[in-house]
This record gives C-alpha cells, structure tokens and sequence, in this order.
C-alpha cells in the first residue's frame, strides 16, 4: 500500500474519530503543503496554532519506546529534555522508515493522533495555554484539519510533556 492510500486511509480515521467524539472541527483542503509556516499561511492560521508532529525514538534506562511528540509549530523540540522526561538518557527523530511504519504519513501530514499501538502520544502543554484552536495537516499534505483545543486535549488524551527549547 502507497504512502498516499495510507495517508487517505489516517485521514478517514482521523475524521471518523472526531465525528464520533463530537469534536468543534473543520476540514480545510489547500494546495499540498508540509512545511509550518507555508501550510498556516494558506489555512490562514497562526503559526503558533499548528500542532508539528515528531515521530522520535527514546532510548536509555531500559527504556526502548517511539513517541509521537507534539508541539506548537513556532517551538523547537529540545530532545534530551523529551528523553528526560519521558525516563530515557536520549532522543532522535525516527527514520522515513519508521515514520512511515507508525503513522501510515509523509513527514508533514502526520496528524497529532497516534492510531498505532506502540506509538507513544505526548503532547507539550504550551500550545493549548495560546490558543482556543489548534490546526494540523490531516494525514495528507492537501488536507488540514483546525480544530478546538479543548477538544483535543479530551480526544487524543495526549501525556503533557514540557519539551520546548527556551531561549
């Protein structure tokens, strides 16, 4: 299966569970774009409200986990400080491979949802203190979701990891 059938294949998935959950939520379809500051640009959103979407492997301790690792899209991750928290000595991003294994996306498409088993949903906090809505490319690069914060928060039922570098 295409990383395209698959993406279509989350981004139902994704619609089907935020139906379900009654969620405050649109669907906005653009020109395919996977970089923040593009894709908010023609959602007409704030940069700070798109959710980026990390796919990283902890490691260290015993510790042998991948985590989808949410953030706001105007933050950078600060990995070792994701590890830490999470137990583990070290972070990194995970390969197209894995990325692609785990979410079923194209880096850029991956929607802050975890639909696989062993794929670690964190979220850090910051993101949701700024804005009442969040938005994120729907596991398609043409198709993005805007929707509400709270909403999310109560669906996804994400970790809350402070992981944001500072200064």
């Amino acid at each position: 299966m295409t990383t395209e059938i698959k993406g279509e294949k989350v981004h139902q998935q994704l619609v089907n569970l935020l139906e379900e959950n009654q969620a405050r939520y649109r669907v906005v379809s653009h020109v395919a774009a996977g970089k923040c500051e593009e894709v908010s640009t023609i959602r007409g959103t704030e940069l700070g409200q798109g959710a980026k979407a990390l796919v990283c492997k902890v490691k260290g301790n015993g510790l042998k986990l991948h985590v989808l690792a949410i953030l706001a899209a105007d933050k950078q991750a600060d990995l070792s400080l994701l590890a830490q928290h999470l137990g583990g000595l070290k972070a990194s991003l995970a390969s197209p491979a894995e990325v692609d294994e785990l979410t079923g996306c194209v880096f850029g498409a991956i929607p802050p949802f975890s639909f696989h088993p062993q794929l670690k949903l964190v979220a850090d906090p910051s993101i949701f203190e700024r804005y009442d809505e969040i938005a994120f490319n729907a596991g398609l690069l043409d198709k993005s979701v805007v929707m509400n914060a709270q909403d999310y928060l109560r669906i996804a039922e994400p970790k809350l990891v402070d992981f944001h570098r500072t200064a």
